[in-house]
């Protein structure tokens, strides 16, 4: 699964388009380095957002087109 399209089915950014923007701005790496929004995410990844001032790093638990609001948490573990 595309990295954008993983940022919104779990829910960690509210729209594909700022998932996009934001990759495209780099602001989105994975495993360290600074990654597209085409990357293909694989479970075990470790994703580094940064949002303002503070950012946010999470695992990839598992990967699933379609999810509930209440799954979405599944999809991830957050790191400290």
């Amino acid at each position: 699964m595309r990295l954008d399209k993983y940022l919104k089915v779990s829910r960690l950014m509210k729209r594909r388009t700022v998932a996009n923007e934001a990759c495209d701005a780099g602001r989105v790496s994975v495993n360290g380095k600074p990654a597209r929004a085409s990357y293909e995410v694989k479970t075990g990844d470790l994703i580094e957002i940064a949002f303002g001032q503070r950012t946010m790093r999470v695992r990839v638990a598992a990967i699933s087109e379609h999810v509930t609001k209440e799954g979405a948490a599944d999809l991830y573990t957050i790191e400290p």
